[in-house]
């Protein structure tokens, strides 16, 4: 089925409302978690740039949604416009919630914009929650078809807010404690220091030192640091 293939789930760190540290995104969390049980309004927009959580967020509703026994379709467009038409929407109406990611690759192809407009009037018809992450607003998108812009404008939109680095921190040192590692304070700031700035680098190199300190049955130092990710 359609909403199983393309819904990747890779526990521990399958993204939840659980493991997304909230930062400056209290209200957006809220609103999402009341739209994965289907209370509320039944069309979110979120957008932020790479690394902000927008990925996390939409996926973390998806797992919520399915925990609640509704049945849900992840849509990574950039991934799947590469072996699928736009034709991929079709059907898909009658999937109690719908989350698209990464629209901002439909930008310039009139064909996809166009399938995605319909989509969208068959699942307002259909009364279907619909939750659409981008790097963009609607109005920011380019888009060539005015009235997708005006329909994706539309329902409730927010920005997501990227961390600032004492946030970070924290958000390292949470998502560690899930996974039952200690990440001290002067490791963590020296991972900030010598990483890309931005959460998924982070947690990306977490899971690479949590393998490495189990594998190694050591506790985290710089050095270790130093030597497992090669810095």
């Amino acid at each position: 089925m359609l909403t199983q293939l393309i819904l990747p789930i890779h526990p521990p760190d399958a993204h939840s409302f659980q493991n997304f540290y909230t930062g400056n995104n209290a209200i957006l969390l809220n609103c999402l978690k009341s739209f994965s049980l289907k209370i509320g309004e039944p069309y979110v927009y979120i957008w932020g740039s790479s690394g902000a959580g927008c990925t996390h967020l939409l996926q973390a509703c998806c797992h919520a949604a399915q925990q609640q026994g509704f049945s849900v379709a992840y849509l990574p467009l950039n991934t799947l416009k590469k072996t699928n038409s736009a034709e991929i929407f079709r059907g898909l109406e009658t999937v109690d919630m719908v989350c698209i990611d990464e629209l901002e690759s439909l930008v310039g192809d009139s064909i996809w914009q166009e399938s995605l407009f319909h989509f969208y009037n068959r699942l307002q018809e259909q009364a279907r929650y619909l939750l659409i992450a981008a790097k963009n607003s609607p109005n920011q998108l380019n888009f060539s078809l005015p009235d997708l812009i005006s329909r994706l404008a539309s329902g409730v939109l927010f920005q997501v807010r990227e961390l600032n680095d004492e946030q970070r921190l924290l958000a390292l040192q949470q998502r560690a404690h899930l996974r039952g590692l200690e990440v001290s304070l002067e490791v963590g700031q020296f991972l900030l220091l010598r990483l890309p700035r931005d959460s998924q680098a982070l947690f990306s190199a977490l899971v690479q030192l949590d393998k490495a300190s189990l594998s190694l049955k050591r506790k985290l130092t710089i050095p270790l640091v130093k030597n497992i990710l090669k810095l």
